[in-house]
Formats: C-alpha cells, structure tokens, sequence
C-alpha cells in the first residue's frame, strides 16, 4: 500500500487516557463507599463480573446521593494538555479520530465541552434520571458475545474500519485490552501496557498525546508498513462469523 493511499482510523480511550484520572472510578470514590467500591472494580477486572454488572453493583452502593452534586463532579476533572495538539494532528492529516469508552456520555460530553472539542464523535453508555428520579443506565452498544464491556469497543473498530485502513488503538485500562486486539498499532500504559506485554502484543508506550504524535509521524513517513498479523486475524474472525 503506497503512502498515497495509505488511510489511518484512530480509535481512543476516554477515562484515564484522555482525563487524567478514571472519571467513572472516581465518581463512585467519591460518592460511594471506599472499600464496597475497590472490590466490585476487583471482582470486575479479575472477570468474575461483566462491565453492566459491575456499573449496577456500583450504583446500587451509593445510597443516597445528592445528584446534582453527582452530575457537576466531571467539573472538576482534567484532561491531559497535549490532547488538543493530539485533536490538530489529526484534523491536519485528515485522520478519522473516534473516543471509544465504557464510561458514561454526561461525563464525556460535559469534559469535552469544557474543553472545546464538542464536535469529536464518541461512543459510550448512558445514564438518565428516570420518572422516578432515580439513576437508569442504559447500554447501547452492548454485544452478546463479547460481554467484557457494557460498550463493545471492538465492534466499533469493527464498523469504522476496512481492510485498507491502518487502524490504531490508544488506551490504558481494562476495559482496553479487548480492542488493543484488534488493531494494527497499539498504545499503551497502565494496566493495557502490562496486558499487552504479558500477552506479547505489540505496542508502543506513551505518557501523554505529544509522544503518540512523535510516534505517528514516524509511521506516517514510513515508506512501508504492515498490518499486524494477529490483529488482522482477529477482524477476520470477526467478518466471517458476521
């Protein structure tokens, strides 16, 4: 595939890659009980419990809680400062940027207001207050067969993308390790580094956008570039059995 043609599909994490904190975990530290809270997210990443569980465990330990304090916390959380040269690199070498996140669209679109960047397209669950003025979760994107997240980010990189395109993948939690899978290019840290190194996937470390930027730039100006095998396997898979 020449450099000409050659197309790029970026694919985000939202919670503790683009926030500088876990935005979902710390809503329920701060309103919930500590220690109820740290082992339902345990019970969640040792696979004992799926994403949807583990939201409806979470919910029901808050107890009573002032929402309107609850839906103006995301307030106070920040995003990482390279993001916005992240958002410009993308726009100016026409790649398609999509925020994948098993978290919830009033926090997300709250922060990326906040923040200017209102017209990036993201996929995430939803929470509303019902007639009853009690919190409803609903889950759009949810797959039977991959029930690890309440929103199935492979399905996602699945439906955005195509044999031609080069895809990438940039996380740094659990709920991560699915869609790393499934992409040619994977940055990592945290938790999704230590996955992809345990499981010998390829990958490329990072601390904030500017260095996936760095990075980006190298493969752009490369005048080859392959596919990874496992992950183009993996979507394979995936358009067969559809």
């Amino acid at each position: 595939m020449s450099e000409v043609t050659r197309r790029y599909k970026i694919f985000t994490d939202f919670d503790g890659t683009i926030t500088t904190k876990d935005v979902g975990e710390s809503i329920f530290l701060k309103f919930g009980e500590k220690e109820e809270v740290e082992k339902i997210v345990k019970r969640w990443i040792a696979g004992e419990i799926n994403s949807i569980e583990q939201w409806n465990l979470l919910f029901q330990s808050l107890g009573n809680v002032n929402q309107i304090e609850f839906f103006k916390f995301p307030d106070s959380i920040e995003i990482d400062k390279t993001f916005g040269n992240f958002v410009g690199f993308c726009k100016n070498n026409s790649i398609e940027l999509k925020i994948l996140s098993d978290g919830f669209e009033f926090y997300i679109k709250n922060i990326l207001g906040r923040y200017g960047f209102s017209n990036l397209q993201f996929f995430s669950n939803k929470l509303i207050l019902s007639d009853e003025n009690r919190f409803k979760m609903e889950f759009p994107y949810t797959d039977e067969e991959c029930t690890k997240c309440a929103n199935c980010k492979r399905n996602h990189i699945i439906d955005f993308s195509s044999d031609n395109d080069f895809t990438v993948y940039i996380g740094d939690g659990y709920s991560d390790t699915c869609p790393a899978q499934y992409c040619d290019f994977v940055f990592a840290k945290n938790s999704l580094l230590k996955y992809c190194e345990i499981n010998r996937i390829t990958y490329f470390p990072f601390n904030n956008f500017n260095d996936v930027i760095q990075k980006m730039e190298m493969l752009i100006k490369k005048k080859r570039l392959k596919k990874r095998m496992q992950a183009n396997l993996k979507r394979k898979e995936i358009y067969l059995a559809g």
